[in-house]
């Protein structure tokens, strides 16, 4: 679920307890200082649960309030610093060589609108975005609409969640997050005379939507764990607080959004959790009336809709695994007057679809390949769009216009940078509108991918997708390897581009994305296969694609490099606990480890609807099945691989205090003497650093590590 970068290194309280330093004898025999690493307090917390006993040391480590917790993250940071202080010049240099690739002026290809074009474009030295608009024409005068870089000039973090231009093109409607903790607020602007409405709306949630008289706005706002549960009825020139109710989701499992038909004819409301979804449904032309539900939650049954002439088409999983499409008179669109459309398939699974006037977009997965179907609504053919390669990323790009002939597509590959093109449904031709420049010079031919299967530990085929550069790659193990996992929510790990990882590749490397269960590569049944009782699947799969790739010798186990983060960062740390043998280094940003204390406590951001994915714990089945790979819960006494553990401060997702009791607890616990480094940023949230020159700088660390630990230093 959202953001970007931004570093703000806090110097260290003097007398911290349990910091100290000796001096050792470098390799060039000058003298240096040597960190040791700060020691967390153990304050053991005893819970009880199922007549099971966990005594937890480090629980205090949850309040932020506490000066004692903002002391040992920033002694954390103190020790990273010394510890990483001989790499500086490194960092720097990587640091000039990832940015070097970039073309720090540029513009993204512009989309129509009505009588407008719109695109945003980057200037060297600037770290945000400027989004830009021409009236009529690519040649007409430039209006600048926005300025992210003159919004962030006060703050050290400035993201902005989502711009909505009114139906008029006159007004802009757009949220902004100056913490990391996603706490959003909407302003308007009149884009005509550039003047800010007096209109300000606060505790924004992540959704925002105009009514067709350009005076209507509707919004949701977030409760105390950060859940969008209202939705409101804004009239410009009002106050906030005179704002209409529209409607108030009370039950804590359920998030709620705000949108609109892609013909513009209706505002859509939808409510719902991991595996169940409802909708409703209200003119636009009429904000004040209200809104109609097309069908009502029923668990387990999902389903989402658009709008074509009287018609709603719904993507639906009822009795279908992978989904498939109905549609609905928009008088009577219950479930009792659903007919079908495209019928649920074994072998492919139906994502989602997009309407235009004539044509209608059908997104789809085969072979865990993203694939696109064409349909002519008059003429009643379709086709599937064909790519350049066997292997490849494709997602939709910005075709908001309802009328349009042509649909953009967004498309990459592992060697493939990203490139946008403009897809005609009638004549099926394809125009390449822009690949982003790889500066420097970068030669596709120079490196290659393979896609190989891996077999589980219960015969399951997983994919992996891997790249190298050919003139400096040997199967014979020798070659270190960055192995990218994910493994939640149905999210598919598509293969992309990286002009900053051709920084590992260069120097020996490869890189490998495992498709492993939980994902939703392979079809709807994948991910079911990796969530709830079948959660460890997922870990399993990291260790039997890991084997395979020792074993077909891309690299070896003094080689590889575990990567993930978020909800990659639980598979991450479980893989790790149960195989720490099969992984030299492991780098975990922003990770989701402490499973059993988290989901126990609703009034945390996530929790309720991840009980749809991993399970409540309050139940004992899902309690034990849980303890059985919880990372935090299942830290031993043994060898671990060396690590860099990554937090915002200001993380909404997953809580500072997840990572920064997991490193506390190997630290004591740990056998080995592997470099294990916790770095928190104490001004930002999930994503990092907000400014584009920050998180390339927080990247060029993370490489430096893995560098220099397999001893290149340049």
């Amino acid at each position: 679920m959202i953001s970007r970068r931004m570093n703000a290194w806090r110097a260290i309280l003097l007398g911290l307890a349990g910091l100290c330093l000796v001096v050792s004898i470098s390799c060039s025999g000058e003298k240096q200082e040597a960190a040791v690493p700060p020691t967390a307090e153990k304050k053991p917390h005893v819970d009880t649960l199922h007549g099971d006993i966990r005594v937890d040391d480090y629980y205090w480590l949850r309040d932020k309030e506490d000066s004692n917790v903002i002391a040992y993250l920033e002694a954390e940071n103190e020790y990273l610093e010394k510890v990483m202080a001989h790499t500086e010049d490194f960092q720097e240099d990587m640091y000039e060589e990832i940015l070097s690739r970039i073309k720090e002026t540029d513009i993204n290809v512009p989309y129509r609108l009505g009588d407008y074009y719109y695109y945003s474009r980057t200037e060297e030295g600037k770290d945000y975005p400027i989004y830009c608009r021409k009236k009529g024409s690519l040649e007409a005068e430039e209006e600048i609409y926005l300025d992210q870089n003159v919004l962030a000039k006060s703050y050290d973090y400035m993201d902005i969640g989502l711009m909505k231009i009114s139906p008029s093109q006159q007004l802009l409607a757009y949220t902004i997050d100056t913490t990391g903790f996603e706490n959003f607020t909407l302003f308007v602007k009149d884009l005509e005379s550039g003047d800010l409405h007096p209109d300000i709306i606060k505790n924004c949630g992540y959704s925002v939507e105009w009514a067709n008289d350009n005076q209507t706005l509707f919004y949701t706002i977030r409760d105390s764990a950060n859940r969008p549960f209202k939705l409101f009825r804004h009239k410009l020139a009002t106050e906030q607080e005179n704002d209409a109710l529209v409607y108030h989701e009370t039950d804590d499992m359920y998030w709620m959004g705000v949108g609109k038909t892609k013909d513009d004819e209706y505002l859509i409301m939808a409510t719902g959790t991991r595996g169940t979804d409802e909708y409703y449904f209200l003119d636009a032309d009429n904000p004040t009336g209200k809104f109609k539900i097309v069908h009502p939650r029923t668990r387990g049954l999902e389903y989402s809709i658009d709008h074509y002439k009287g018609t709603w088409y719904i993507v639906t999983n009822d009795n279908a695994t992978n989904f498939k499409l109905m549609k609905a008179p928009v008088e009577n669109p219950g479930k009792d007057n659903w007919s079908e459309v495209i019928p649920h398939r074994e072998d492919v699974k139906l994502d989602y679809i997009d309407l235009f006037e004539d044509h209608m977009v059908v997104w789809e997965r085969a072979d865990g390949l993203r694939q696109v179907q064409i349909r002519n609504f008059g003429t009643g053919e379709k086709h599937y769009v064909e790519f350049p390669e066997p292997v490849y990323s494709v997602s939709p790009g910005s075709t908001p216009e309802f009328k349009s002939k042509k649909v953009r597509l967004d498309y990459v590959s592992l060697v493939t940078p990203q490139s946008v093109f403009d897809y005609d449904m009638n004549t099926k031709e394809m125009e390449l509108k822009k690949q982003r420049e790889v500066l420097g010079g970068y030669d596709k031919t120079q490196y290659a991918s393979e896609r190989v299967f891996a077999t589980g530990n219960d015969g399951a085929k997983i994919p992996i997708s891997i790249m190298y550069r050919k003139d400096n790659f040997k199967k014979d193990g020798t070659n270190p390897m960055y192995f990218y996992v994910y493994g939640a929510y149905g999210n598919s790990l598509d293969p992309w581009f990286s002009s900053s990882r051709l920084s590992l590749l260069n120097r020996g490397f490869a890189f490998c994305i495992a498709h492993v269960r939980g994902g939703g590569e392979m079809g709807r049944e994948w991910y079911d296969s990796g969530k709830k009782m079948q959660k460890i699947n997922t870990f399993e799969d990291v260790i039997s694609s890991s084997e395979y790739l020792i074993e077909e010798n891309y690299t070896s186990a003094e080689k590889l490099v575990l990567v993930g983060g978020s909800a990659g960062g639980t598979t991450v740390g479980a893989a790790m606990n149960m195989r720490p043998d099969l992984f030299e280094v492991v780098i975990a940003h922003v990770p989701f480890v402490d499973i059993i204390n988290t989901l126990l406590d609703p009034s945390i951001p996530l929790t309720t609807i991840e009980w749809e994915e991993l399970g409540n714990p309050q139940e004992e089945e899902y309690y034990k099945y849980m303890l059985k790979y919880s990372p935090y819960d299942n830290v031993e006494a043994k060898e671990y691989p060396a690590m860099l553990v990554t937090t915002g401060l200001n993380d909404p997702r997953v809580a500072f205090w997840e990572p920064a009791k997991w490193v506390a607890k190997m630290r004591q616990m740990k056998t080995d003497d592997n470099p294990l480094l916790l770095k928190t940023n104490m001004g930002a949230g999930h994503m990092g650093a907000s400014g584009r020159y920050d998180y390339l700088k927080d990247l060029a660390f993370e490489y430096v590590f893995i560098l220099d630990h397999f001893g290149i230093d340049s």
